[in-house]
């Protein structure tokens, strides 16, 4: 993959970029601002070269129309805060493609940033037909002069401003997207051994892909979250009003039986009558499950055990909560393993998605661990041993 390097002299020019900036948003207060602070180094970056910056990105799902709930006008706000300090200024643009936009791009200067409204506004961002893609990508690429993919975040969707404007323009990597598929070789090429990969979350469906690819690799194998439930219950073990997943456990046992020692499991869960906050928490062995609880966390006892085999750790991948950590009661668990994660002594990754905003929510700073993913979906992806198309297309000439 090209580098911003390799696109030469970029002063005067109009680079588009595809940042990833879908944050929390609720009552226009952004919950957790990580993926727009990863944006910053690539558009300091080019900024500061003297280029005209212009940012395509989306929020949530608007179902292709605009929508007021999924504005990136309090992006844009935070965004400008965030880039004051270098002496930026950010614009924004309250279309796509259309008037506001054009109009916001004639008007840029070198060195400013200009973001565009949410690009899943347009349906045929999101179009299964290469020729509407194709027409939407056609007017962002009417907007550039070069493009710069560093939404790693969406890289293994192909969009049309994620992968067929790059056929477009002349295109190259950004750094953050450079960073994560680094930490990703790292995990799957020749990684430092013990190698732990820590796995939550609430479906296993959601993982098999990935635990298949895995198993193969890694040296342990810890399970948490709600997919738990379904390893216990493969095991033949009561659990209660726990979230369960039937058709799956064939291929769990399957898993358990292949697997021998590799996959570790709770010995102990915090067990309430009600998925509440308030609701009255209790530790029971994993096996000993009440017919009238449901599991929200894993016990302090796995906690413990799950850190032990971090810590002993080269190189850890952790992707999903081993609990529902937005509730104190069952927070315990995904709290161990973040601890734990900041004591490796070797790489630590913390895989995107809901594990980077539970780190963030318990108060863990980012560069207490060795990477944070900005992709959940796209670091399993890779993972899996999947080519991405937002990748695949950077290597194109």
């Amino acid at each position: 993959m090209k580098t911003i390097e390799d696109l030469g002299d970029l002063a005067g020019q109009r680079v588009l970029v595809r940042s990833d900036l879908n944050v929390p948003i609720k009552d226009e207060v952004i919950g957790d601002d990580g993926r727009i602070r990863a944006s910053l180094p690539t558009l300091i970056k080019l900024a500061k070269a003297g280029a005209k910056v212009i940012v395509t990105a989306h929020l949530g799902r608007p179902k292709g129309e605009p929508n007021p709930a999924y504005t990136l006008a309090p992006v844009a706000k935070r965004l400008g805060e965030l880039l004051q300090p270098e002496g930026i200024t950010v614009h924004f643009a309250t279309d796509v493609t259309g008037e506001s936009a054009q109009e916001a791009v004639q008007e840029l200067d070198e060195g400013e940033v200009l973001l565009l409204e949410n690009v899943r506004y347009d349906p045929r961002e999101e179009s299964k037909d290469e020729a509407e893609r194709g027409a939407l990508a056609d007017e962002l690429a009417a907007l550039a002069d070069v493009f710069v993919s560093d939404g790693f975040g969406v890289v293994h969707r192909k969009q049309a401003s994620v992968y067929d404007v790059a056929r477009k323009l002349p295109h190259a990597a950004g750094g953050l997207v450079l960073a994560e598929v680094e930490v990703l070789k790292k995990l799957t090429e020749d990684p430092a051994r013990p190698y732990v990969v820590v796995l939550g979350g609430a479906k296993v469906s959601d993982k098999l892909a990935v635990i298949d690819n895995l198993l193969a690799k890694a040296d342990k194998l810890l399970i948490g979250g709600g997919m738990v439930f379904t390893f216990l219950k493969a095991q033949g073990h009561e659990v209660g009003k726990s979230l369960l997943e039937e058709d799956q456990l064939d291929i769990v046992r399957g898993y358990l039986k292949d697997a021998g020692d590799k996959i570790v499991l709770p010995t102990d869960i915090v067990v309430a009558p009600e998925f509440k906050g308030d609701s009255p928490a209790t530790v029971v062995a994993a096996d000993a499950i009440p017919a009238d609880q449901l599991g929200l966390d894993i016990g302090p006892e796995s906690g413990k055990a799950f850190a032990a085999e971090i810590s002993g750790a080269k190189t850890v991948f952790w992707n999903g909560p081993m609990g529902v950590f937005e509730m104190a009661a069952f927070a315990g668990g995904t709290k161990a393993v973040a601890q734990a994660l900041t004591e490796v002594d070797g790489l630590s990754v913390v895989g995107g998605g809901d594990s980077a905003a539970a780190v963030r929510q318990l108060g863990f700073a980012d560069d207490a661990f060795g990477h944070i993913s900005t992709g959940g979906g796209a670091s399993l992806e890779y993972l899996e041993g999947k080519e991405l198309p937002g990748l695949a297309v950077l290597e194109e000439d």
